[in-house]
């Protein structure tokens, strides 16, 4: 068995600053941010910041709207979607921590649309990993990165609030 290649996570919270920055210049007034619960809520809560919005995010669990939610049942922390502004007609992004094969990304599609037809939809994630089995990709990432299938990415909200990654191996 091969070593895999030791990585080098870069700083959470410095990735938000650029991500920030990537959005900035594309930003309308009616723009709202809609996090996928976890990593995305903590995401889109720190680009409320970062980018000066006052208004409320949007934050959603894609549980129910899972395409694999028959193998593996209701994860044990579903978290209530909440969507406090009307979507319809307005630009949204939609924001997550780790973009992978598209399953999560597809999954939030379907549930924004629950909420009514938005303008537009752009997609802002901290990490892509690549390795997509569906046709999604991101319009701001600050970091691609080629991690074995084996490995994942966590972000975690440290007791001071800030946001840091982690590498979880699995068998």
């Amino acid at each position: 068995m091969t070593a895999k290649p030791a990585i080098d996570l870069p700083n959470a919270e410095a990735q938000c600053a650029q991500l920030a920055e990537l959005i900035r210049p594309r930003l309308q007034p009616d723009t709202m941010l809609v996090g996928i619960h976890s990593g995305g809520a903590w995401v889109a809560g720190r680009l409320r910041e970062l980018l000066g919005l006052g208004n409320e995010i949007g934050l959603i669990d894609v549980s129910f709207y899972r395409d694999d939610y028959g193998e593996r049942g209701l994860h044990a922390r579903v978290k209530p979607s909440s969507i406090p502004f009307d979507v319809e007609g307005r630009p949204l992004i939609l924001v997550d921590d780790v973009l992978y094969t598209g399953r999560t990304t597809r999954a939030a599609l379907n549930e924004l649309f629950d909420y009514g037809r938005p303008a537009s939809i752009q997609l802002a994630v901290l990490a892509d990993r690549g390795r997509r089995q569906l046709p999604i990709c991101a319009d701001f990432c600050p970091w691609q990165v080629d991690l074995d299938p084996s490995q994942e990415l966590v972000l975690s909200e440290e007791a001071d609030g800030q946001l840091q990654w982690s590498l979880a191996e699995h068998a």
